[in-house]
């Protein structure tokens, strides 16, 4: 199964950019892994933030394919914990051919993405910045992925 992870905007703080750099290279030695950045919005000061989100819609939906199982990180989702979320992920590793997860911009997504979402994982309670989700959520497949193979990085 491929994984693709859809990002709104580039990482511009250098350490998080390395963080998920790293994890990004960490998940390829388990399954096909790969981020694509949408990139942001020009002059949206004269768009109001329902505007901004079905622009970025639209190109969100345009990087998913018809058979994606396309996950949206969002605060109303399913939270797992780090054990549930590989088993999670493991399940869909057997029905979907690319499993894709998409963080939105700041302003969340247009109905149109709910609307084609197949499922909301929400990572937490407690509100990240768009910066930092996109590290924890590399992180946090990665830590499935050893999950999954029964390698020590995961600590219960």
């Amino acid at each position: 199964m491929k994984t693709l992870l859809i990002l709104t905007g580039k990482t511009t703080d250098k350490n998080i950019a390395a963080g998920i750099t790293d994890y990004t290279g960490r998940i390829g030695h388990y399954m096909p892994f790969e981020t694509n950045v949408i990139p942001e919005l020009k002059n949206t000061k004269s768009l109001t933030h329902e505007q901004q989100k079905e622009k970025e819609g639209e190109l969100i939906l345009k990087q998913i394919q018809t058979a994606d199982f396309v996950v949206l990180l969002d605060e109303h989702g399913k939270e797992y914990r780090s054990v549930e979320f590989a088993s999670w992920l493991q399940q869909k590793q057997h029905v979907a051919k690319r499993l894709v997860f998409v963080i939105g911009g700041p302003y969340g997504f247009s109905d149109a993405v709910y609307k084609r979402a197949d499922e909301k994982v929400s990572l937490s309670k407690m509100t990240f910045s768009h910066q930092m989700v996109r590290l924890i959520i590399t992180e946090q497949i990665y830590r499935a992925c050893t999950i999954i193979k029964g390698e020590p990085y995961h600590h219960e």
